[in-house]
């Protein structure tokens, strides 16, 4: 069996205002593991992932990561320690190339005159944006290419290639397959069955129950901000799963 999670976000709160975003939400990832994320509307989902992402700071709660207690005051920070998002707007630039993108606020320098003097090391970023690329099996070989000419799922996977070139230990995915084609699709849960193999811990949010269940391990669920429910996939059913969803108020 698998040793300590990945990650472990124990009791979870915050709060915008007067609406209570989470209440003491606890949620996991192991290693070489796919978490659905499910929930409807307003549930807190996208809270929680933010939190993991260094977007917000969670007003009571802790994270752990491999064991070691982490705050995140940016994503900046989040990222260093190895947790990458993909949200549904993506974080990529649509005016810049392929290899600015790849690279964007870690971009390799050279050093000349004892560091008086850094220049953009292009050809290091030519280099590793197509290996980066290729490790996605994307067809795209123009490091000028601009991002804004590309379809939705070439930039979600694009996305995905900059998070396997940094080495990240989490990728979380809000929606990746949101206004994609059923082909475009396939390939984006393709590539996270791809992740898991490479021991990443992979969290997917998506409100398509099929889509969910065709690629995940297990899913945790959110009603009104809080954890309804943790289920294995192999031990429940999208039936079971929209029940928790809904709760009592389906019943009403």
């Amino acid at each position: 069996m698998k040793d300590a999670p990945l990650i472990r976000m124990k009791g979870i709160s915050k709060s915008f205002g007067a609406v209570q975003a989470l209440d003491k939400v606890d949620f996991e990832v192991n290693r070489a593991e796919i978490v659905g994320l499910a929930g409807d509307n307003g549930a807190g989902k996208s809270t929680l992932v933010r939190i993991l992402a260094g977007v917000y700071p969670p007003d009571e709660g802790s994270i752990v990561l491999e064991g070691n207690e982490v705050t995140f005051s940016s994503p900046r920070e989040a990222i260093e320690y190895g947790i990458e998002s993909i949200y549904q707007d993506l974080a990529l630039f649509e005016d810049m190339n392929l290899a600015r993108n790849i690279f964007v606020g870690r971009e390799p320098a050279r050093v000349f005159l004892g560091g008086l003097l850094k220049l953009l090391d292009k050809k290091r970023m030519d280099r590793e944006t197509l290996q980066a690329l290729d490790s996605v099996k994307i067809g795209l070989r123009n490091t000028e290419q601009i991002v804004g000419t590309l379809s939705g799922g070439e930039r979600q996977s694009v996305a995905v290639a900059r998070a396997l070139h940094f080495r990240a230990k989490v990728l979380i995915m809000d929606e990746p397959t949101a206004a994609l084609s059923l082909k475009e699709s396939r390939k984006i849960l393709g590539l996270a069955k791809e992740l898991r193999k490479e021991g990443l811990g992979v969290v997917v949010i998506t409100h398509n129950l099929h889509q969910m269940f065709s690629i995940v391990d297990r899913v945790t669920v959110l009603r009104h901000g809080r954890q309804v429910g943790n289920k294995e996939i192999e031990r429940t059913s999208m039936g079971e799963i929209e029940e928790l969803i809904l709760g009592e108020e389906e019943e009403e």
